[in-house]
């Protein structure tokens, strides 16, 4: 990775840098920090839009006019209510009491901007997500690790202790940040190609035997 690179990530994210890498697109990291303020009445999916399109144009100013922009936002989303990243401990135990026992969705929305014609393309995945009935002292040991604290509803669907999805419909990439074949798509669009087979790899890093890869690639709305 250079500044030759043909992809910029707008994110620090650690989990979006190595989801990025499995599609084997060369790229680099430019942080976007932007105001993840709600706007009154604004519904999650032109949330997560608004803001992924934000830390794009916010990566512009570090872009060369060959060069591609990705960037996403992810929201945890309770019924009417869209729960960002914690603001401190103690709101990661809330969000985490609240979301116990039953099901939410995950939004994430993704903006690929290319320099050279300044066309941008958006793609919005949304995951049904259903939370285990974990103990109280299971939050608060996880609260203590910290983990929350950078994770939109608190919670991470990797982390190998805590472990607090019971089950979800659709994609798991998606709910650690990034949906990678979604990702896929949209840059097919821009004619930019993958080094390899995006799902195989995906699924072989996340241990897991994914059921709609292939019909997003196919263009559908899989979750």
């Amino acid at each position: 990775m250079n500044e030759q690179a043909l992809i910029i990530l707008a994110s620090n994210s650690p989990r979006r840098k190595e989801l990025i890498a499995l599609g084997n697109w060369t790229f680099t990291v430019s942080v976007s920090d932007v105001d993840e303020s709600e706007r009154a009445g604004e519904a999650p999916a032109d949330y997560v839009l608004r803001l992924a399109e934000s830390k794009a144009r916010v990566a512009v100013k570090n872009a060369l006019s060959d060069q591609i922009i990705v960037a996403a936002d992810t929201t945890v989303v309770d019924g009417n209510a869209i729960l960002g990243k914690p603001r401190d401990q103690a709101d990661a135990i809330q969000m985490l009491e609240r979301l116990r026992g039953h099901k939410h969705q995950v939004y994430t929305g993704l903006a690929v901007l290319k320099m050279s014609d300044g066309r941008l393309i958006q793609d919005l995945c949304v995951t049904d997500v259903s939370m285990r009935n974990y103990r109280d002292e299971e939050i608060y040991s996880y609260a203590l690790t910290g983990d929350p604290l950078d994770k939109a509803g608190a919670y991470a669907i990797q982390h190998p202790r805590f472990q607090p999805v019971e089950n979800f419909s659709g994609c798991y990439a998606s709910v650690m940040g990034l949906p990678l074949c979604y990702l896929a798509r949209v840059l097919r669009k821009l004619d930019v190609m993958p080094g390899g087979d995006v799902p195989a790899h995906c699924q072989n890093y996340l241990h897991y035997p994914c059921p709609v890869s292939r019909r997003i690639l196919n263009g559908e709305q899989a979750g």
